[in-house]
């Protein structure tokens, strides 16, 4: 219980000084916001009255204090480039990139770990070699490169995925929004034909994301399992007469869970930042695309909006992942 109350108390703490921070940021920045509202050729007294409306005539400590309330509120205010409230746009933008971080998650988890096992294993041979080789090309090859060739392969020459978007034209607006994840709604609705679209839109991009993700879990599972393989008790359970197997894959594997969750949730908690690149190319209407988007039109409510939304995720999860630590690690609860 003492864990939880710590656990909420340096959430809030963290969340409170990441508002500081975008606070800093959005008055320091050289932007101007009223210009970005009424244009650069509007009269000044509409300059400024639009200026007192938004308080910044006001002392910085006031308009903190302001700014937070609004926070508290879940007010974000309101997008010059939608045209809507910032928590309207990301209550549209954020489960598209929910569902692709959830699937390249799932696929760096499924292939990384085994592999990282595997190659602990047999460490040297040239199993050993290929993972490590395919974990650097995952470091080394830029992503956006990745994209436009998986694009000029898969979809334009080989027709065996879709190609950018979420979805099809064809079904653009009909699926009814429940989750804001396109397939699950799809499903709900009974719509197999969207949720196959859906599926093939995903394929791609979650793929490449999901390769980037495999080849960092990949390496710090095969770091974990070589440690965890130089112990004594892994030579006394050999001496034992335990299989090789039951000695990697329960007793070995067992003893990395602990810090194999801080990488996979941080990992997690990264590709929800917004793979800006990816979404770029691939046109995925994620948080990524939202915030690029909205850089360009000077858009610094959405952007600021924006970036509490990451971080409060990131630190959320990341918080999450030192609970769970504590949870999985009897040794760090005492």
């Amino acid at each position: 219980m003492a864990a939880l109350a710590r656990f909420f108390i340096s959430l809030a703490l963290t969340l409170l000084g990441l508002t500081v921070i975008t606070f800093v940021i959005g008055r320091v920045i050289p932007i101007d916001p009223v210009i970005a509202i009424v244009g650069d050729r509007a009269p000044a007294h509409v300059y400024e009255r639009t200026r007192l409306e938004l308080g910044l005539d006001k002392p910085i400590p006031v308009q903190y204090a302001l700014y937070l309330q609004k926070l508290v509120q879940g007010d974000l205010g309101q997008s010059v480039m939608t045209g809507r409230r910032v928590t309207e746009d990301l209550a549209v933008f954020f489960p598209a990139t929910l569902e692709l971080a959830t699937v390249a998650t799932l696929i760096g988890v499924i292939l990384g770990v085994p592999l990282g096992v595997i190659a602990a294993a047999r460490r040297g041979t040239m199993i050993d070699h290929i993972v490590r080789v395919v974990g650097l090309v995952g470091y080394s090859v830029p992503v956006f490169w990745l994209g436009l060739v998986g694009l000029l392969i898969f979809y334009a020459r080989l027709d065996w995925v879709a190609g950018p978007g979420r979805a099809d034209i064809l079904y653009d607006g009909m699926v009814p929004t429940v989750t804001g994840v396109l397939i699950v709604d799809a499903l709900l609705a009974g719509d197999t034909g969207a949720a196959w679209d859906a599926v093939m839109h995903l394929v791609l991009p979650a793929g490449i994301l999901g390769y980037f993700s495999m080849a960092y879990i990949a390496r710090m599972t095969r770091s974990f399992m070589l440690n965890e393989l130089a112990q004594e008790y892994v030579t006394t359970a050999r001496v034992k007469g335990l299989s090789e197997a039951r000695v990697i894959w329960r007793h070995a594997l067992g003893n990395t869970v602990v810090p194999l969750i801080t990488v996979i949730v941080l990992t997690y908690a990264s590709l929800l930042e917004g793979a800006v690149l990816t979404e770029t190319v691939f046109a995925w209407p994620g948080i990524g695309l939202y915030i690029k988007n909205a850089l360009f039109a000077a858009d610094m409510s959405a952007v600021l909006g924006a970036t509490i939304v990451i971080g409060a995720v990131f630190m959320t999860l990341n918080r999450l992942s030192d609970l769970l630590y504590h949870l999985a690690d009897p040794r760090a609860r005492s």
